[in-house]
């Protein structure tokens, strides 16, 4: 399925690492050309103070077969929103997918506190970054997007549905983010539905981001090696799992059927068979549940 994406323009807002980053190499690999967009660059690091950039994101689009195109937004100002679908519209003429990705909100979490002990200041940064980012983002490249029938949009959360509802994210302003987008995704769907266009919730399991394998002290080539520390890392992802979920959603012909609902990147793969980076298939929301939160020891036998 190397150019099942030929010809096709995403934009993947929230790509300078991470699920973002993974999304935009896996359209690329498919011959998207994609506009990863983000806050960090070469010359100028984001409040995340991370190395990763959004130039180093293009370039790997371009090692996987596809075009990079690397444009810093700042996803809450929307002139600069206003301003990037401008310019693909002038460059592209067209928008086939979207992916809502930015995040940024890992410095804002406090874990295991109550909403009256939360910062209050952190917390409503969070949301702005979990939402706002993605309302904005919305409204000004769905005009673009509905210009073609057969769009895609992707809105990236953490959880299923059905696991986000009976379970509690550890922090009140956490769990309303990743609850919120599942809903966003539903809504579009019903305005997108008259154009012939999707949209969908998507989550990947727990992800071995480039944050978490630093906390972790590992880098993704002996990832494993963290399950000394934390067992239950054995049902972990790479970010390109998540890609490859996008990019065949993005190349389904008849990827209407999934309009509105809540997926994720395990689910996905047994659908369209594909695999993460080292063959196997871990389905983390079957996992957690079933052994993780059950207290069960760390085991992926029959879950990857």
């Amino acid at each position: 399925m190397s150019h099942a994406l030929k010809g096709k323009v995403a934009l993947v807002a929230g790509a300078t690492r991470a699920a973002g980053r993974g999304i935009a190499i896996e359209l690329g690999a498919m011959g998207a050309t994609v506009y990863c967009t983000g806050r960090s660059t070469r010359a100028q690091p984001s409040e995340m103070n991370r190395p990763e950039t959004i130039e180093e994101t293009a370039d790997l689009v371009q090692e996987a077969g596809g075009l990079g195109i690397a444009a810093q937004v700042d996803h809450l100002v929307p002139h600069q929103v206003h301003e990037l679908v401008t310019r693909i519209t002038r460059e592209q003429g067209r928008l086939d997918i979207l992916v809502n990705d930015v995040w940024g909100s890992d410095l804002f979490i406090e874990w295991n506190k109550p909403v009256w002990e939360h910062s209050l200041e952190k917390g409503l940064r969070m949301l702005r970054l979990a939402l706002d980012t993605h309302l904005i983002t919305s409204h000004y490249a769905l005009p673009l997007l509905i210009t073609n029938p057969g769009g895609l949009v992707v809105e990236m959360t953490d959880g299923t549905a059905d696991y986000n509802v009976s379970n509690y994210r550890v922090s009140l302003f956490y769990d309303l983010a990743k609850t919120s987008v599942v809903r966003m995704a539903w809504a579009l769907a019903q305005e997108l539905q008259s154009h012939q266009c999707a949209a969908v919730a998507l989550t990947p399991g727990w992800l071995r981001s480039e944050l978490m394998l630093d906390i972790y002290g590992v880098k993704e080539a002996n990832w494993r090696d963290a399950c000394i520390k934390q067992p239950h890392f054995v049902i972990s992802e790479s970010p390109q799992y998540v890609g490859r979920a996008v990019a065949h959603l993005a190349a389904d012909p008849e990827v209407a059927r999934w309009t509105g609902q809540s997926l994720s990147s395990g689910q996905l793969a047994k659908v369209y068979n594909f695999t993460d980076l080292d063959g196997s298939q871990p389905d983390c929301w079957r996992y957690f549940p079933e052994v993780h939160d059950a207290g069960k020891p760390a085991d992926a036998t029959g879950y990857r």
